[in-house]
């Protein structure tokens, strides 16, 4: 009967279309989601001379409670170059009369942390105590100040020049100063500016 084989090929073409087509749906590859972006890591935390010895001030007092500083100084390190009188690592050192002992303390990456004790002599010129009162500018001043008597045309002939600060009694004004020091240490900078870390002040160009 010509109707029923027409019938008959209908219904395998059909079945042929539906076949292909499930056959399609489950050979296509499903899509591939977008790799997910890693975060950035965050750029080590930056802060000033007296931030960061105040911090260590506290775990010192907790060493000895007679603990008086003699040094602070920033650390150079590849995350910072010391503009505006911050730095990610500094270190601050305290003496202890009472135990004869000195040790270091360091700030870094938020945290605090001490180094082994040494013997300590109030002889000894490098490390002169001298009184927490007397610490009141802090370097982002001494920076500024700094700037103004050389630092800012230094770093613009050489503006990859990290800049450090070291805080100590000077002897011969009688003064607490900051010393900026624009190069990677004291002995071969270029330019070193002393400031009064008392009063905030300029006191003289040292190199």
């Amino acid at each position: 009967m010509p109707f029923g084989k027409n019938l008959m090929k209908k219904l395998c073409f059909a079945i042929a279309i539906l076949a292909s087509v499930f056959m399609a749906g489950c050979s296509s590859q499903p899509s591939n989601p977008a790799p997910a972006e890693k975060p950035q890591p965050k750029p080590p935390e930056q802060i000033t001379g007296s931030s960061a010895f105040y911090k260590c001030y506290i775990s010192a007092r907790g060493w000895a409670g007679d603990a008086q500083p003699y040094r602070v100084e920033s650390e150079p390190t590849n995350d910072s170059k010391g503009r505006d009188g911050k730095a990610a690592e500094w270190r601050a050192s305290f003496a202890s009369p009472s135990m004869h002992a000195i040790r270091p303390y360091t700030w870094a990456l938020g945290d605090v942390s001490h180094s082994v004790e040494d013997s300590y002599s109030p002889t000894n010129s490098s490390t002169q105590i001298f009184n927490v009162q007397f610490l009141k500018s802090d370097t982002d001043k001494a920076f500024a100040i700094a700037q103004e008597h050389g630092g800012e045309k230094f770093l613009e002939k050489e503006p990859d020049t990290p800049v450090l600060y070291v805080l100590a009694w000077d002897r011969q004004t009688n003064m607490l100063l900051w010393h900026v020091i624009y190069g990677t240490d004291r002995e071969t900078a270029k330019l070193r500016v002393a400031v009064n870390a008392t009063a905030g002040e300029f006191v003289k160009v040292e190199k």
